[in-house]
């Protein structure tokens, strides 16, 4: 496992590969030395895919391992940068290295710009492209979609060799490109900086597998599980920080700066209704990067009490998603005349409230390949009660709240026995100034189905 990292801004920053290439400096040794146990090989609690993996060959190249990794981490930026501009597709990067071992074409897919990023880096490297390497984050495809085959169009580039981080997630496809290529003569390797790769395209490896969205659980909280003071305490008592006037934010700047990361690597946010009444906030994707399509806010609320004057109502523009188990017809029709999307959805077991698990197939009609979650309290126990997490991405403050009064992370039933619990795997632990985060996967994007 990783030490504790310190969080530092970067351009090639990554939620979705844990991060990563914005945690450089160690700190807090104490911390660090619990985690020295023998890394894994594979991520912790992950399954093993039912579909062979094509794993990394040895080449008589004069291209050393190194500058394999040199390259695929060249493409893996490329394709960092398709970060919120190419769901529901991969986020793809790629490059050509021609016989002198000079980078001849590079390419980024993003979705509205159709072509992948293998053709473009084959369009780039023109006739440089015939006996070079073409490095690629993922396996190059081939199957018609929008588009032909990109294993295809390699071919028939004279590339010689093929250097990819992983295969294909989606079993129908899986390793196909891979053996299209070796059937044409082309040198195949994979597996370098695989658990990397895995990372960010887990919301594609979810969706694509399953139809429903890559779900991540975020909350902010003092040591203590407390992710607010009373209520009577502060006029915003669910906030990631609770910022009432009295009650001040739970967490620091860097790390509510961080949660705009997460918002732009995800295509939907979900809130429930306390929290909008409580709270007033915005839900949107302040990182000032470039997306495809706006998050889309998704507020739960079982009765239509979503107010007219709250800043989600003011602001929305097509881009939020009411969802509600009793629809009283002319409540309805005053959140629609202010542009807000209302949707039936049927109600869960015993509690009168939309079924988490209708919500996820709903979500996945939409294309919506990935979700995050920030509560508040009842919505983030109703999330778990129903087993819809993938994974959790928890803040944690140096503070202690302590008493009954305060809000607590999860509300609910809970689980009765400890057997039962939630069970996080393949932590890591990232540290935000005086904060730090524990993210972790319930649940693995590509195991079996």
């Amino acid at each position: 496992m990783r030490g504790l990292y310190r969080y530092q801004a970067d351009t090639s920053f990554d939620p979705l590969a844990g991060l990563s290439a914005a945690f450089a400096q160690p700190t807090l040794p104490a911390l660090k030395n619990l985690m020295t146990s023998k890394k894994p090989s594979k991520r912790e609690g992950r399954k093993e895919s039912r579909t062979p993996s094509a794993s990394f060959e040895e080449q008589p190249s004069h291209l050393s391992r190194e500058q394999d990794e040199t390259f695929l981490r060249q493409a893996l930026r490329l394709a960092r940068e398709g970060v919120g501009l190419t769901s529901p597709n991969p986020c793809v990067g790629a490059v050509i290295v021609d016989a002198s071992g000079k980078v001849a074409g590079e390419g980024c897919h993003t979705f509205d710009g159709v072509k992948h990023a293998e053709i473009l880096a084959l369009e780039q490297a023109g006739t440089k492209a015939r006996g070079a390497v073409l490095y690629v984050n993922l396996e190059p495809c081939s199957h018609q979609g929008r588009t032909g085959p990109c294993a295809d169009a390699v071919i028939a580039a004279g590339v010689r060799r093929v250097v990819a981080c992983m295969q294909d997630p989606k079993p129908l496809v899986a390793v196909k490109g891979f053996e299209r290529l070796r059937k044409a003569g082309l040198s195949v390797a994979s597996g370098i900086l695989e658990e990397e790769a895995k990372a960010l395209n887990e919301p594609f490896a979810k969706y694509i597998r399953q139809r429903t969205p890559l779900i991540t659980l975020k909350a902010a909280m003092t040591l203590d599980g407390k992710i607010a003071p009373p209520p009577s305490e502060s006029h915003r008592p669910t906030a990631l920080g609770g910022g009432g006037t009295t009650g001040g934010w739970v967490t620091s700047e860097v790390a509510r700066a961080h949660v705009q990361e997460l918002r732009h690597a995800n295509d939907a946010i979900m809130v429930g209704v306390g929290t909008i009444i409580a709270d007033d906030p915005l839900l949107t994707d302040r990182s000032g990067r470039a997306r495809r399509r706006p998050l889309l806010r998704v507020i739960v609320d079982s009765r239509l009490r979503l107010p007219l004057e709250s800043r989600v109502v003011k602001t929305a523009k097509e881009d939020v998603l009411v969802l509600c188990s009793f629809a009283e017809e002319k409540r309805k029709r005053e959140l629609q005349n202010q542009g807000i999307r209302v949707e039936q959805v049927p109600v869960g077991v015993g509690d009168g409230r939309p079924d988490m698990k209708g919500i996820a197939r709903r979500l996945g009609t939409m294309e919506i390949a990935s979700l995050l979650i920030e509560g508040g309290a009842m919505i983030n126990g109703a999330a778990l009660a129903s087993g819809i997490v993938d994974k959790v991405f928890l803040y944690y403050a140096p503070k202690i709240l302590a008493g009954t009064g305060s809000v607590p992370f999860a509300t609910g039933t809970g689980f009765e026995r400890m057997s039962d619990a939630a069970h996080v795997k393949a932590i890591k632990l990232h540290r935000f100034g005086e904060d730090f985060a524990v993210e972790g996967y319930l649940r693995d994007p590509y195991g079996d189905l």
